[in-house]
């Protein structure tokens, strides 16, 4: 038997009502905050990964799916959405548009070779929002406060963003060299993606997992000592901001991000999840006012967020938020015999087109199965369509619950349960 590739999964079921869920409520807050919805491709040219995201970044040199196309191109499964989104931004000449800035929110499928657990996967998807052509410390926060008001939203507790500054680049080049003079006489106690991070990217080793609780990491220089003026007072403006939203945050000098392009304004947005390991973030992001210079295009500031939807939805199980309304189908439709078929699926399109939500008997089941079946699918109302019913164009209705019933004709019905029904989907 063929079976899925190691690191993906199938979508069905409650699961699936859950990802449409929380497609929906990306949506209708993304409206809310006035960004447009991007899509790019699922794979580009590995360049674009590798001057984006980092040449020294794990993802680059250990996760990224590479392959090379029939026209000998090299090409990479996208592993995150920015780096897309900026190509397309610098592509279709955007940093033109007079409505600067232009703020972008994307949802899709990722692609990272790393090890599957719980919440991770190969193929993953992503929501992200990314904001272009504005350094101002007040869109810094505004991108802070999408994630903190999705989670919000579906029922998380204690959110709390884990803030930190990276600075501009002079501020940058003064914390590296002052990492690498205080790490240069323990290099021999660092594991060994920490010595290679040593001399191509030291802050990266401020982000390694296996050295973490180690004396020295714990000593290690702090950015927010290095920080220029013009630096530090960008940081303290995105803090004012946040008090002004009501954000919770702290302000953490461990946050470095794994990706090379951050600059100034880093965080990670965590919430309490019981039993969910010993971390509890669940989206990150920052600034990067040099990437689309990187990739290409002219020096326009940036500042965006991802989160993944897989570890969302495992923090909600483990919370037992339940994001589905369960309230099953309006009707049910029971056609007596292959007789009364064609006015059964008449009637089905015709509430279907109304705004309710039906089904139908598609198994020619006896009265009793078919009365099994519409407690299967919650239906709050059944109607019986015979040989009568579809002469007299009379139709029964019957309340799932109370049992009631009326004889109605088709308009009529539609009237009868725009009033009996709160019809959640408005």
């Amino acid at each position: 038997m063929i079976q899925k590739p190691k690191g993906t999964y199938d979508v069905y079921g409650e699961y699936g009502k859950k990802i449409l869920y929380l497609e929906d409520l990306i949506k209708s807050l993304m409206e809310k905050y006035n960004y447009e919805y991007f899509r790019t491709p699922l794979f580009e040219s590995s360049e674009l990964f590798h001057r984006g995201v980092g040449e020294t970044t794990d993802i680059v040199t250990k996760e990224t799916y590479d392959f090379v196309d029939r026209g000998e191109r090299n090409m990479t499964l996208r592993p995150e959405g920015t780096a897309g989104v900026v190509r397309s931004f610098i592509e279709n000449k955007m940093y033109g548009r007079a409505e600067m800035p232009v703020k972008a929110w994307y949802y899709g499928p990722m692609y990272r070779y790393e090890r599957p657990q719980s919440g991770r996967f190969r193929e993953f998807y992503q929501f992200g929002v990314e904001a272009f052509g504005s350094n101002d410390p007040a869109l810094d926060a505004e991108v802070i406060s999408i994630p903190v008001r999705f989670y919000q939203l579906l029922g998380l507790k204690n959110i709390k963003v884990n803030l930190n500054s990276l600075g501009d680049s002079e501020s940058r080049n003064n914390y590296r060299n002052a990492l690498i003079e205080y790490f240069a006489p323990h290099i021999d106690s660092l594991c060994e993606d920490c010595k290679e991070r040593f001399s191509k990217n030291p802050l990266r080793i401020l982000d390694c997992k296996v050295d973490a609780n180690l004396e020295i990491m714990k000593k290690a220089p702090k950015m927010i000592d290095y920080l220029n003026e013009e630096s530090r007072n960008h940081f303290l403006k995105v803090q004012e901001y946040l008090r002004a939203m009501d954000i919770d945050f702290v302000v953490n000098p461990r946050i470095v991000r794994g990706l090379d392009y951050y600059t100034h304004t880093v965080f990670e947005v965590e919430a309490s999840v019981e039993g969910f390991g010993s971390s509890n973030v669940l989206g990150a992001g920052g600034r990067y006012d040099n990437l689309v210079e990187s990739i290409g295009g002219p020096k326009t500031s940036g500042v965006g967020f991802a989160l993944g939807l897989e570890r969302l939805l495992t923090a909600l199980e483990y919370e037992h938020i339940d994001i589905l309304d369960n309230n099953g189908i309006d009707v049910y439709v029971i056609p007596m015999s292959t007789n009364e078929k064609d006015y059964a699926m008449e009637i089905v399109n015709s509430l279907r087109m109304n705004g309710f939500k039906v089904d139908c008997d598609y198994k020619d089941r006896n009265l009793k199965s078919n009365f099994k079946q519409a407690d299967r699918l919650q239906s709050k109302f059944l109607i019986i369509i015979g040989d009568e019913e579809k002469q007299t164009k009379v139709l029964t209705i019957k309340d799932n619950i109370s049992k009631e019933e009326h004889k109605l004709e088709l308009d009529k019905i539609i009237t009868f349960l725009d009033e009996k029904i709160v019809d959640a989907h408005e």
